[in-house]
């Protein structure tokens, strides 16, 4: 009989527990990822070979509910592809139309010989192409 009445005690802590938690957190933000199209940039003229150069990236931040991620970076040789991304919050009503100008950057060591070809994205399947020289 003790040995029923325990098995009891600890199922109806069992069922107490699972249906006390909540898998679904409401309190964590909902958001998306959006691409930005990058404005403008201040790509040097030529390369040295290996320099370190910031580049900086500059991107119009539409409204409040635009957050920066990160820079979309893709490398093949010498080709780089770049975007901004941004988090878009969801379900909020009260967003403020901003259309500001914002800047990020980051380093790049020329360290590859022959040209490097940026691609900065401007939205949909345009870019913004820049070829940039490397001299020794």
């Amino acid at each position: 009989m003790y040995f029923l009445m325990k098995k009891f005690v600890a199922y109806c802590l069992l069922v107490l527990f699972i249906f006390s938690c909540s898998v679904s957190d409401d309190s964590a933000p909902q958001f998306y990822n959006e691409f930005l199209p990058i404005e403008s940039t201040n790509l040097p003229d030529q390369f040295h070979f290996g320099d370190t150069y910031e580049i900086t990236l500059t991107y119009i931040r539409p409204t409040s509910c635009y957050a920066f991620n990160s820079i979309y970076k893709e490398q093949v040789v010498n080709e780089i592809t770049l975007a901004i991304v941004a988090n878009v919050a969801l379900g909020t009503n009260n967003c403020e139309s901003l259309n500001e100008e914002m800047e990020i950057s980051f380093n790049l060591t020329a360290n590859r010989n022959g040209p490097y070809i940026f691609k900065l994205w401007q939205g949909q399947d345009n870019y913004m192409i820049i070829e940039v020289p490397v001299i020794e």
